[in-house]
């Protein structure tokens, strides 16, 4: 009994700890997604400048064509998966939303669970990397992204390019978002006529084709902080689920050691009982008796013996 009692408190004492580490992961995930969609408003603000810096410049130009090639080669998807564990089947959902289209496909994995979820699916990426676990590495990230799509895109390896990622607009769920990044779509920039055309250093090609490379990097940036700011939303449910698992488990195990002691102490109760029985009628064996009974049924106790008369010669 008290080695089952033992086994039960270090059982609790196990979870609470876990409970403890539960609740830290929680805390930071949740602090990391309100820091991080703190600073995406600015980064889309900085892409809604960059399309209307696009805007005034195709006002210069007659040309509607795109700025970014084209060619024969096939599609492009850049997925943005989960760094970190804990995170339930964030990295699943988004390879769900493009599994009709990875068979030929460029394929670029961002996010270490991702990479192992590509593989689970015999997926091999053209390129990997890990997702940043700060917003401030965001920027570096999207570079280097950039670096190699174009790097891709100029030896005809891939042409039409998409980013898919989760995002979890505040007070919904989370789901996974999927937009064309190139080639440019250039009816999304409505041209703006002004009586006078913006003062220019640059021939206008050459101007368009900056801005849309800054376009280019804006939405990688853009993708970038949606993905992780789902991320960790997905982190935080994961974790107030396990922790409501983790406390239906303090629970139980709780009323079994309360059980567990209750049982102990009836135990000793009983044995107690019947150890004071016993004791009992041991001692009443051993009592001595206090005097003798006569023959007429008086107590010889008190008597003085018969003093017989002496005998004469």
């Amino acid at each position: 009994m008290a080695d089952r009692l033992a086994d039960i408190a270090a059982q609790i004492s196990n979870v609470r700890q876990l409970e403890q580490v539960v609740t830290a992961m929680r805390g930071i995930a949740a602090s990391r997604a309100s820091q991080a969609r703190a600073l995406l408003a600015g980064i889309e603000a900085y892409a809604r400048v960059i399309s209307g810096a696009i805007s005034e410049a195709l006002s210069l130009t007659d040309d509607d064509a795109p700025t970014a090639r084209s060619g024969d080669a096939g599609r492009c998807l850049i997925l943005f998966a989960a760094e970190q564990g804990f995170a339930g089947a964030f990295s699943e959902r988004v390879f769900e939303a493009v599994t009709d289209d990875l068979a030929g496909a460029v394929v670029f994995v961002l996010g270490t669970r991702g990479v192992a979820a590509a593989a689970e699916r015999g997926v091999t990426p053209a390129f990997t990397a890990p997702m940043v676990t700060s917003a401030a590495a965001i920027p570096r990230l999207a570079n280097k992204v950039a670096d190699t799509l174009y790097h891709h895109i100029a030896e005809g390896r891939a042409a039409n390019v998409e980013v898919v990622y989760s995002h979890a607009p505040s007070g919904t769920g989370i789901t996974v978002a999927r937009h064309s990044l190139l080639p440019l779509d250039l009816t999304r920039f409505p041209r703006r006529q002004r009586s006078h055309p913006p003062l220019i250093t640059l021939p206008p090609e050459v101007l368009l084709e900056r801005l849309a490379a800054e376009y280019v990097y804006a939405q990688l940036c853009e993708a970038t902080m949606h993905a992780f700011v789902a991320e960790n939303d997905a982190r935080v449910k994961a974790m107030a689920a396990a922790k409501s698992h983790i406390e239906a488990k303090l629970t139980a195990l709780s009323q079994r050691e309360n059980q567990l002691r209750q049982e102990e102490i009836t135990t000793e109760i009983i044995e107690l009982a019947a150890g004071a029985e016993e004791i009992g009628k041991s001692t009443s064996k051993l009592q001595p008796r206090h005097g003798r009974t006569d023959g007429d049924g008086s107590s010889g106790a008190g008597k003085r013996p018969a003093l017989r008369p002496p005998v004469m010669g």
